[in-house]
C-alpha cells in the first residue's frame, strides 16, 4: 500500500501505524553489487527553510502556518532535532552551510571561498593563483547607494549575457598583465575570475558587497540597515598579490558602473518599469583549488546528488558526487521521480530544493508559506509515492532565512530523520517548534550525516 493511500484512507492512523512508503520493489537485477545493505537514504536540504514568527502569519513561522500533510506524516514516523549548520553566532552562506551539512567543517580555516566553488560549478577556467569571486547584479543610485542588491531579481539570460559581453569587450585594466573572465549563472548571480600574468593574486582583500564579510574563507552575512553603498576593496595584507587584487577589483567595479549606466539593456528595463542592472557587487574571494576527501570515502557511502545552482554543482564536483539531472529549480515532481530512481545506482542521494530562501530574502512570509506547501505537495507527495518501504528520508535546511530579517541568520534549522527503522519520538509536525523538543537534540551541521548513518545502523 502506498503512502498516499494511507493518507486518503485515514491520516489519523499514521500516528499508530508504520508507513509503507511505496509498493514498488526494485528488481534484483537492478541492484548494484557495490551498494551495501544499508537502507536507501534521500537527504533533502530545503534552502533557507528556517524562520522566525512573523506578524503576517499570526506570529507563526512559514513552516508552522503551512499545510504540509506529507512532511508532517514523515515527522510522525521519525525523530526530529535542530542543527547549527556552521557555528554559533554565524549566519552562513549556502556554500559553507552545505559543505557542513554534508560533513565537512573546515574548522582549520582552510576553506577556499564561494567564488572558487561557483567558478568550478560554472566551468570557468580557474587555476591556483587566480582570484575568483561571486557577484550580484545590483541596482545603485548615482551616489553608489544600493537600491536593490539583486536588481529586481528577475533578469533574463539574454540580458545577463548582453551585459557581460559588454564588460568582456570594454573593460581595460591599467595593468597590461591583468585580465578577467566573467560568466552569468542564474538570475542576478554572476562569477568573476581575475588573473595576473606575473603575480599570484591573494584572496586577502575585502568585498565590494557591504552585506557580507569573510572569516577564515567563509562568507558571513552582516546585519544591514538598508542604506549601504558599494564599498572600495582594500588589501588585508601588505604584499603585491593583495594590493594588485584589490586594485583589479576596484577598477573592474568602477568601469562596470560606467559602462552599464546607459547600457541598452538598462534603457529597455527602465522603460519597462524594471530596475536597471548597473553594478556588480563582489564577495567571497578565493585563490586556490580545493582538495577534499571525496564524500564516498568520507562516509563509506555511494552518494549522488540532484542540484541546480552553480554553488551546489561546484560542491558536488569537488566532493565527487554522482550528478542526476532533474529539470529546473521548480520542477519538483521531476526531482522527486529522479531521486527515487537514483537509488538504483546510489545508496544516498542529496537533493537541494530552492525556493524558501528567496522568499526569505524578499521578506515575503506568505509567499514562503505558499512555496513550502507547494514543495510538500509536489516534491514530497511525489517522492513518498515512489520510495520503497525501507527507505529513509532526511529533511533539513542549509541555513535559516527569516522573512523578518530578509537575510541569513544563525538560527538553527529543523532536522527530521524518518523511516520505519527509526525510533519515533512523538513529533507531530515538521516545524521549528517540534524540532526543539525532538529526541535528536541540537547538533552541528557536520554531524548530521554521521548521525543519520548511526541511526540507520551504518555506523
Amino acid at each position: 500500500m502506498s503512502f498516499q493511500t494511507h493518507i486518503s484512507a485515514s491520516i489519523h492512523l499514521l500516528a499508530q501505524e508504520k508507513i509503507n512508503l511505496c509498493a514498488y520493489e526494485e528488481p534484483a537485477a537492478m541492484r548494484s553489487p557495490q551498494i551495501s545493505n544499508m537502507p536507501k537514504i534521500v537527504y533533502v536540504l530545503l534552502d533557507g527553510i528556517g524562520d522566525l514568527p512573523h506578524p503576517s502569519l499570526n506570529d507563526m513561522t512559514p513552516l508552522e502556518a503551512a499545510f504540509t500533510p506529507n512532511l508532517d506524516a514523515l515527522a510522525r514516523n521519525g525523530a526530529m532535532g535542530r542543527v547549527i549548520s556552521v557555528g554559533k553566532h554565524i549566519a552562513p552562506q549556502s556554500d559553507i552551510a552545505v559543505f557542513n551539512m554534508l560533513g565537512y567543517s573546515f574548522r582549520d580555516g582552510s576553506y577556499v571561498g564561494r567564488g572558487v566553488i561557483e567558478s568550478i560549478g560554472s566551468n570557468l577556467d580557474f587555476r591556483d593563483g587566480d582570484l575568483a569571486m561571486r557577484g550580484n547584479f545590483a541596482t545603485i543610485d548615482d551616489n553608489l547607494k544600493i537600491i536593490d542588491r539583486r536588481a529586481g531579481r528577475i533578469i533574463s539570460k539574454q540580458e545577463a549575457e548582453s551585459v557581460c559581453a559588454t564588460l568582456r569587450s570594454d573593460i581595460k585594466f591599467s595593468d597590461p598583465d591583468a585580465s578577467f573572465a566573467i560568466e552569468p549563472t542564474v538570475a542576478h548571480r554572476v562569477v568573476i575570475r581575475f588573473r595576473h600574468n606575473k603575480v599570484k593574486l591573494s584572496d586577502r582583500i575585502t568585498n565590494t558587497d557591504p552585506a557580507y564579510d569573510k572569516v577564515d574563507g567563509m562568507g558571513i552575512a552582516k546585519p544591514t540597515a538598508g542604506n549601504e553603498a558599494v564599498e572600495t576593496s582594500r588589501p588585508e595584507e601588505d604584499n603585491p598579490g593583495a594590493r594588485i587584487a584589490a586594485e583589479m577589483l576596484n577598477e573592474f567595479t568602477q568601469q562596470t558602473i560606467a559602462l552599464l549606466r546607459n547600457h541598452p539593456v538598462n534603457k529597455a528595463r527602465v522603460a519597462a518599469g524594471k530596475k536597471p542592472i548597473n553594478c556588480i557587487l563582489a564577495r567571497d574571494s578565493g585563490n586556490r583549488y580545493p582538495s577534499l576527501e571525496p564524500i564516498n570515502k568520507m562516509h563509506g557511502i555511494k552518494a549522488g546528488c540532484i542540484v541546480d545552482m552553480p554553488v551546489e554543482v561546484g560542491i558536488a564536483k569537488v566532493l565527487k558526487m554522482a550528478p542526476f539531472a532533474a529539470g529546473g529549480t521548480t520542477d519538483y515532481e521531476q526531482k522527486a521521480q529522479v531521486a527515487a530512481r537514483s537509488l538504483k545506482q546510489v545508496d544516498f542521494v542529496y537533493v537541494h530544493i530552492k525556493g524558501p530562501d528567496e522568499f526569505g530574502h524578499d521578506g515575503d512570509a506568505r509567499g514562503k508559506k505558499k512555496n513550502i506547501e507547494e514543495i510538500d505537495s509536489r516534491f514530497f507527495g511525489t517522492l513518498l509515492s515512489r520510495l520503497k518501504h525501507d527507505s529513509v528520508i532526511v529533511v533539513s535546511g542549509d541555513h535559516s532565512t527569516p522573512c523578518i530579517k530578509k537575510g541569513h541568520s544563525d538560527d538553527p534549522v529543523p532536522l527530521l530523520v524518518s523511516g520505519n527503522m527509526i525510533k519515533r519520538d512523538g513529533s507531530a509536525r515538521f516545524t521549528e517548534s517540534s524540532a526543539r523538543s525532538g529526541s535528536i537534540g541540537l547538533i552541528m551541521g557536520a554531524d548530521v550525516v554521521p548521525t543519520v548513518l548511526r541511526m540507520v545502523g551504518k555506523r
